[in-house]
């Protein structure tokens, strides 16, 4: 398994202050956050450093299961652009964001996870032809948020024929086991963060009580060699993060 950090921590760092910063932390993958400040990036710059990349489509102002059309077509070119990025970057994992239901559309809530499932679909045949991988993520406990539920996850996986970014924390807030967060054939990215349960922090790891030990030894019997991407708050907590979890790795 590999290390990754999310550009999350240390934004507003330019891009090339991350990379160098990483590097000198010995991180294998950083997982640029594609929305500004990093909506512009300069390929050059990533080829000149070691560190290799994966792609995190944007998160903000986008909304794949939107019931606005035009919402919903912007939201899917966005999405395309970062799987674009990604083949220029030469990676293949894209996380994606599956969608909500805004506030005043939740007696529509059928017709919005259709959106979704509609708009999934369409991305999954771009990332197809340009032989990149779509990991759509589980989401946290909080309202609005499609595929909270990581069997809902699974079965749109299959559908679709994607793979999946498990979120470790998200997936805590909901009140899954490891046994149920790893009860998947379709598992293609991880993200790591920790919380007590009650709302999806993205604290250092070992800072609450998911059991990352377990987690980790069981993702290893599933013969999972892909990323495990840290996705904290700032430095201190990547360090924290970085310490902890390469403990564990070497205990497996």
């Amino acid at each position: 398994m590999k290390i990754g950090v999310s550009t999350l921590a240390l934004s507003p760092l330019p891009l090339e202050d991350i990379l160098s910063y990483l590097e000198e932390l010995k991180v294998d993958y950083f997982e640029i956050i594609h929305e500004y400040p990093h909506h512009n990036v300069n390929s050059d710059l990533i080829e000149s450093h070691t560190i290799r990349t994966t792609v995190h489509s944007p998160l903000s102002d986008i909304n794949l299961a939107s019931p606005n059309q035009a919402i919903r077509k912007a939201s899917i070119s966005q999405v395309k652009k970062s799987m674009d990025l990604a083949v220029e970057l030469n990676t293949d994992i894209v996380v994606v964001h599956p969608g909500s239901v805004p506030f005043l559309s939740r007696e529509y809530a059928d017709e919005i996870l259709k959106n979704s499932y509609t708009s999934l679909d369409e991305c999954q045949a771009y990332a197809e032809d340009l032989g990149v991988f779509m990991c759509v993520e589980n989401m946290p406990n909080m309202e609005g948020f499609l595929f909270q539920d990581v069997n809902d996850l699974n079965q749109l996986a299959e559908d679709l024929g994607t793979l999946i970014t498990l979120d470790v924390g998200h997936a805590h807030t909901l009140g899954f086991d490891i046994d149920e967060m790893l009860h998947t054939d379709y598992l293609g990215h991880v993200h790591l963060s920790d919380n007590d349960g009650s709302f999806d922090n993205h604290e250092a790891l070992g800072k609450c009580n998911i059991d990352f030990e377990n987690f980790l030894k069981k993702l290893k019997k599933k013969n999972y060699s892909g990323i495990l991407t840290i996705e904290v708050k700032n430095e201190s907590e990547v360090l924290e993060s970085l310490d902890y979890l390469r403990e564990l790795l070497k205990k497996i």
